[in-house]
């Protein structure tokens, strides 16, 4: 098996995609936090004492989007057209679940930037939430969906064990 991110050498190397054409690119991906039902009682009514947390988390997950090249290597500076996040929730449970969709005109995929957004979100939730609850979990991180390039689409299917 041949591996694209590195060279001839075996050395590191950012995929040459410049002779690709743009495409509508997007993606997809969730992260799952759980937490005890008295603290996202206390998200959803405002009464977490650094603010409102699930405003905080969205801009840092919109913002996350479009840092992504500069924390994963060998990602490609993408010109992002739509980063947007959002949470549902499940307070008998005390879930938030995370979504992020990323779109943007390109010859590589935003499956990394949706990646990116969801987790830095779920992770500004604990950052916010910590103060109240330490045994916070952020969850399973995955993609749910991606389109445009010439892989096609490609949907998560729901398995027996997992949501």
């Amino acid at each position: 098996m041949a591996f694209n991110h590195f060279d001839e050498r075996g050395q590191a190397v950012m995929v040459d995609v410049s002779g690709k054409e743009p495409t509508l690119r997007t993606a997809v991906a969730r992260a799952m936090v759980t937490m005890q039902p008295a603290t996202l009682a206390a998200i959803l009514e405002g009464r977490v004492t650094k603010g409102d947390v699930l405003a905080v988390a969205r801009l840092a997950g919109i913002a996350a989007a479009k840092k992504t090249p500069e924390l994963i290597p060998l990602s490609h500076p993408l010109a992002i057209h739509h980063a947007a996040v959002e949470f549902a929730t499940d307070p008998g449970n005390g879930t938030i679940t995370v979504e992020a969709t990323v779109k943007a005109m390109e010859r590589t995929g935003v499956e990394m930037e949706a990646m990116t957004a969801a987790t830095v979100a779920a992770l500004t939730i604990y950052d916010m939430c910590k103060g109240t609850e330490k045994g916070i979990v952020i969850g399973e991180v995955c993609l749910l969906y991606k389109e445009g390039g010439k892989s096609g689409v490609y949907r998560r299917e729901k398995q027996k064990d997992r949501p």
